[in-house]
């Protein structure tokens, strides 16, 4: 395992843990997918994107490294053990939002599984996931609010769906904010 990025500094109050990132594995997406950036001076990061992948982790990656799809995400996390793959730098703009306002402000994390099948969202999947938003809230100040960790959904002007009426929110948002 090796992480990808150091955690942020330790703010006074907040939990060492909360602060830590979980073990990611760097596995690039194809540079066509994505836009190289200097955030957060370039654009500040605002919003956490929820997707779920329609795909298996597999699937997803072999599309976020196709150069012809013309898309990717920060993050994908397993179903089965909540294994971190990170496809593009926090840094750069990754391709998921479909939106490019959001794309520039947000990070996108991927969850392995299908909107209508709910036993993809498993405890590891949750935990991992939540863990990880944790970690990327605390690093850009972004507050732990459905009106900021949001659903592709809920993007403006999104097509899709994801992550879907089975996804739980709110044991999501309590396992970011360690409740």
């Amino acid at each position: 395992m090796s992480w990808t990025q150091p955690p942020p500094p330790r703010a006074p109050g907040v939990p060492m843990e909360r602060l830590r990132y979980p073990p990611t594995h760097w596995i690039p997406a194809n540079a066509a997918n994505y836009t190289v950036s200097t955030r957060p001076s370039a654009h500040p990061v605002e919003f956490v994107v929820v997707h779920v992948t329609q795909e298996t982790f597999p699937d997803a990656r072999r599309i976020f490294q196709n150069p012809r799809s013309k898309v990717s995400a920060h993050y994908m996390v397993a179903s089965a053990d909540g294994y971190i793959g990170q496809f593009v730098r926090e840094k750069d703009i990754a391709w998921h939002a479909g939106n490019w306002r959001y794309n520039t402000r947000s990070i996108g994390i991927e969850h392995e599984g299908w909107i209508d099948r709910p036993e993809y969202f498993t405890d590891a999947l949750y935990r991992a996931s939540a863990r990880l938003t944790a970690a990327v809230c605390d690093r850009y100040g972004i507050p732990v609010t459905r009106g900021r960790i949001i659903g592709h959904s809920e993007v403006p002007g999104a097509t899709h769906t994801d992550p879907g009426p089975h996804w739980d929110w709110d044991r999501y948002l309590d396992l970011v904010t360690g409740s």
